[in-house]
């Protein structure tokens, strides 16, 4: 049986996670056979009239219910706000009753990562509170254990609980090469359990 692909989605506003993202993906398709589709979701506005365009103007599509539907495993990324995740992804998951209720994504692996702009930023209240959505739907929590040498090397980004990024005060320092192994690393964790349950 072959697995479907595994959803990576995220919100960005400055670049830093959907680099991020870029990498997990990298991860994913190292592993044989398994695909990963990446996807974003529309930015949220204080002005009840605004809307964002039915088409990002650069980078992935936004995300659809039938992304969901079709997708073995979810990743998510986001931005760190005050220990938390960034409104528009948090706007997203809060639409998915529906698919909460019908079980859309109970049995699937799914991971988490961040980034933020200084070192006590609350990276790690971040993945937490990123993960419990995703045990609402019954969805199986991948994290990154220290056998992956990086996590123990690593002077700037990376948490057991998934992968992270320290993006400076500006938004300015790239990730760097601990960073983009934990993140491939996290990728090919969710891949290589994704594989194994639909085997």
């Amino acid at each position: 049986m072959n697995a479907g692909p595994v959803l990576v989605l995220y919100y960005s506003r400055y670049g830093a996670t959907r680099g991020m993202a870029e990498r997990v993906c990298r991860g994913v398709e190292e592993v044989p056979g398994m695909e990963a589709r990446l996807r974003t979701v529309p930015p949220v506005s204080t002005v009840t009239e605004a809307t964002a365009p039915d088409i990002p103007q650069d980078g992935p599509p936004y995300v659809t219910r039938d992304d969901l539907a079709d997708c073995s495993a979810l990743i998510l990324g986001s931005p760190t706000r005050f220990g938390n995740m960034a409104a528009p992804l948090k706007y997203f998951l809060d639409g998915t009753s529906a698919d909460w209720l019908a079980g859309t994504l109970a049995g699937k692996p799914a991971a988490v990562f961040t980034s933020t702009s200084t070192v006590h930023g609350g990276q790690e209240a971040t993945l937490l509170t990123m993960a419990v959505p995703l045990l609402h739907h019954g969805m199986y929590l991948v994290g990154i254990p220290y056998t992956e040498e990086r996590l123990q090397t690593t002077r700037s980004g990376g948490a057991p609980y998934g992968a992270t990024h320290l993006a400076g005060m500006r938004s300015d320092r790239s990730i760097d090469e601990d960073e983009a192994a934990l993140c491939r690393a996290l990728g090919r964790r969710v891949a290589e359990l994704t594989r194994r349950l639909a085997d």
